[in-house]
């Protein structure tokens, strides 16, 4: 595969999409905005309905050739990524730096992922088993032989939210491509660089003609994306706008990814030094950003260790630094746009207004939000109910390891829950009680590995990701039924 030449760390002026495998600079009509000074980055071609709809014909036009591509070819395809992502790993960093305000620390780690998870893409594209089915049952099916394999679903569509602007792409992208499907991709307008530099990668292979498309657009003109009937799988990661394209897609698979407001236990022995809890606690809640669909937004603390706990907390929160999220030592970075903020801040001024207490937090500057944390947070705040999106985490105390439960799952969503608790009957009750799709034993719920099975129930979303996972959904099972001569 022919490598291009390595672009200087930073933004090129203009990116162009890609449509069925090729670059097309037909605009630079969208602005892509520094989100920590808020002037324009760099410009970005725009697709249409027009666009989509091309890609999608390109797309089903290249089902049987991306269905033939061999399982080597494929994982030699998701290997060479891996390579150019290594090469170019500084200027994916700080893309993700500029493009969505990311603290570059976070960055280069999510840039780690993004890298992991074509890996482990790779390593599956030559392991999708099938299995022997034993027919004979009975003196009706002897002689009946049965077997399974794994195929292609098909065409498939992926729309990504901001927040991840790499690794959540990466996370449908590289097991559509080691399952042999092709697919377009709506990257959020806010954030398309990351898969763009993605799509200009692929461009580079030898995938056939039409397996990717790479297509900024406006939600209006992706329509198609969910209810064209050529779509096998739709794959969206997102807000809860996600059920009404649930409703509007047909026959076709659907897995969503929609958020959560994930709580965290400390129980009374939390099975580690509150120093360690206390900085996990920091992590979980404030890293982003506090922009992660399983960042820390809610701590409820056993009364025994909650006066402790909540001290160590405030020195913690406090010491976080805020500012430039190019600088090295920066922890907190800006808010996607002034419209997330201001909705951050009123949830706060309500909550505030509602009876609950600041113990850590300071003053807004534009997209800058301090890391918050409150308490005595009313049960009907928004804070409590919602899926705040910023660096914000409440903290109560309760007075049982039931009690605790039972308020994690007073939640209308269910993506991840942390515990932290030294007692194993603990644990294995949490596994058993908690309305969640994962429970985190000894971490907070933003740890996440890339194999590792994601998503959630209720408000949540439904389906998995996870590279294996996601390759499950991205194909059918195709039956063969072989009988013995007679």
């Amino acid at each position: 595969m022919a490598k291009s030449p390595r672009r200087a760390a930073g933004l090129a002026r203009r990116y162009p999409y890609y449509l069925a495998n090729t670059a097309v600079a037909a605009n630079a009509d969208l602005e892509v905005r520094d989100k920590y000074s808020g002037q324009v980055a760099t410009r970005v071609a725009m697709g249409d309905a027009t666009a989509i709809r091309k890609a999608i014909v390109a797309a089903h036009k290249a089902r049987e050739a991306m269905a033939a591509f061999a399982p080597d070819q494929r994982r030699d395809v998701l290997e060479h990524c891996v390579r150019r992502f290594e090469e170019r790993a500084e200027e994916l960093a700080l893309a993700l730096c500029i493009e969505a305000g990311k603290p570059i620390k976070d960055a280069r780690g999510e840039v780690v992922r993004l890298i992991d998870t074509f890996r482990i893409a790779a390593g599956e594209a030559t392991r999708l088993d099938g299995e022997v089915v034993e027919l004979q049952i009975s003196p009706r099916t002897r002689g009946y032989r049965g077997m399974v394999k794994r195929v292609p679903v098909g065409v498939c569509s992926f729309i990504t939210p901001f927040n991840f602007p790499l690794n959540l792409v990466a996370h449908k992208v590289a097991p559509a491509i080691a399952a042999g499907c092709p697919f377009v991709l709506k990257p959020a307008a806010k954030t398309p660089v990351g898969a763009l530099i993605i799509g200009e990668i692929l461009a580079e292979t030898d995938l056939p003609k039409g397996a990717f498309s790479v297509i900024p657009c406006s939600n209006e003109d992706a329509a198609a994306l969910t209810e064209d009937e050529r779509i096998a799988l739709l794959s969206f990661t997102g807000g809860l706008v996600g059920w009404d394209l649930k409703a509007r897609a047909g026959k076709k698979k659907v897995v969503l990814e929609l958020g959560g407001n994930a709580a965290c236990i400390v129980d009374e022995d939390p099975g580690a030094s509150l120093d360690h809890v206390v900085e996990r606690l920091v992590f979980g809640a404030y890293y982003q950003s506090g922009q992660s669909c399983i960042g820390v937004q809610r701590i409820y603390a056993h009364r025994a260790i909650h006066d402790a706990l909540r001290r160590k907390l405030k020195k913690a929160v406090g010491a976080l630094r805020m500012g430039d999220p190019r600088d090295e030592s920066t922890f907190i970075g800006p808010v996607i746009d002034a419209d997330a903020a201001d909705r951050i801040q009123a949830w706060i001024d309500a909550a505030r207004k509602g009876g609950a207490k600041v113990i850590a937090g300071g003053k807004r500057d534009g997209t800058l939000i301090p890391a918050t944390l409150l308490e005595k947070v009313p049960r009907d705040a928004d804070l409590q109910r919602k899926e705040v999106f910023g660096p914000v985490a409440l903290l109560e105390p309760v007075d049982s390891f039931d009690e605790a439960i039972a308020r994690v799952n007073d939640s209308d969503f269910g993506l991840h829950a942390g515990v932290f608790t030294g007692n194993l009957a603990h644990a294995m009750r949490a596994w058993d009680r908690i309305e969640a799709g994962g429970v985190i034993v000894g971490d907070v719920p933003s740890f996440r590995v890339d194999n590792m099975p994601y998503g959630g129930i209720k408000d949540s979303g439904i389906g998995r990701e996870g590279v294996r996972y996601a390759i499950r959904d991205m194909c059918e099972d195709r039956l063969l039924v072989i009988r013995d001569p007679v």
